[in-house]
């Protein structure tokens, strides 16, 4: 006895939606990091051999020691590497165009991405001198660093 297709597939049938709703647990590295935001500070941590990472890490990414020791870093810095992009995508929380930018801040060792507004990709370079320019209201999440801009332009 066979039965129809149409009875087949309603029997295989399962509606399923995936997703990871998953709140990470900060833990006291990252909570210094951005309750540090929230006060308009950057915090980055020294590893064993006394490099600064930013943002901080709980163990050294190369010889994966732990990490001690918060530093309070920038507000300024120095762009390492960019890519200017004409068209931001809805979810881009800049929605003109705007450069992603490794930014070196003073006193870091290591370089952070994030946005770099900027009025046209000619006025982005490598080694270029930039700042935070702070959200207006800020809650402890990385998009208290609006963006960087330009030092001087802020």
């Amino acid at each position: 006895m066979s039965e129809s297709p149409r009875a087949a597939d309603a029997l295989l049938r399962a509606d399923h939606i995936m997703e990871y709703a998953y709140k990470r647990s900060l833990g006291p590295v990252l909570s210094h990091f951005f309750t540090g935001l929230r006060d308009r500070k950057m915090f980055g941590i020294k590893t064993a051999k006394g490099r600064v990472l930013v943002p901080p890490a709980e163990y050294d990414p190369e010889t994966g020691d732990a990490t001690d020791g918060f530093v309070e870093v920038g507000p300024g810095g120095v762009v390492e590497s960019w890519s200017w992009v004409d068209k931001p995508k809805p979810k881009n929380h800049v929605q003109e165009p705007f450069a992603w930018a490794l930014v070196k801040l003073d006193g870091a060792d290591t370089a952070m991405l994030h946005a770099l507004r900027a009025p046209a990709s000619d006025d982005v370079s490598t080694g270029m001198r930039v700042t935070i320019q702070w959200a207006a209201e800020t809650t402890g999440c990385i998009q208290d660093i609006a963006c960087f801009v330009p030092e001087g332009k802020s």
